[in-house]
């Protein structure tokens, strides 16, 4: 696995992955109406023990227009950290929300972009990429 000074990877996989369009109709849609959907991160922490956090990262690809027919995409990707030394705060929370991220979203791109290619949006790509570094320093304030 992979280490960085501050914190070592133990562990990451796929918790959770769907991809849900209803009916032909829908599907015809949205293959028409993607440009519509947008990519959205949450991330969440829990200590599992003295040191070492699950960290869930969910990416949704969804349409926040008033549209009826929609597909539903989303996957969790868990990453299972132990911190190197004792962080707290400000610095805990950099770990997390922006070096973590960084070292992981190529790999949660790929997948997911894998599974929504090969739900029948084969042109599909991310054409902004997240700067995990900005959103932290913006939420941080």
């Amino acid at each position: 696995m992979t280490m960085t000074e501050k914190y070592k990877v133990l562990a990451k996989f796929v918790k959770d992955m769907s991809s849900e369009t209803p009916d032909i109709d829908t599907y015809l849609f949205v293959k028409d109406n993607i440009s519509n959907y947008t990519l959205n991160i949450d991330i969440k922490t829990k200590t599992l023990k003295d040191k070492i956090y699950q960290v869930e990262t969910t990416l949704g690809y969804s349409d926040k227009t008033q549209n009826t027919k929609k597909s539903f995409f989303e996957m969790i990707f868990v990453t299972v950290i132990r911190l190197n030394e004792d962080l707290k705060g400000n610095e805990l929370a950099k770990v997390i929300l922006s070096d973590l991220q960084n070292e992981i979203y190529p790999e949660l791109e790929k997948i997911f972009l894998n599974v929504l290619q090969g739900s029948g949006y084969p042109e599909l790509t991310f054409n902004k990429k997240i700067d995990f570094d900005e959103l932290y320093k913006k939420n941080k304030n």
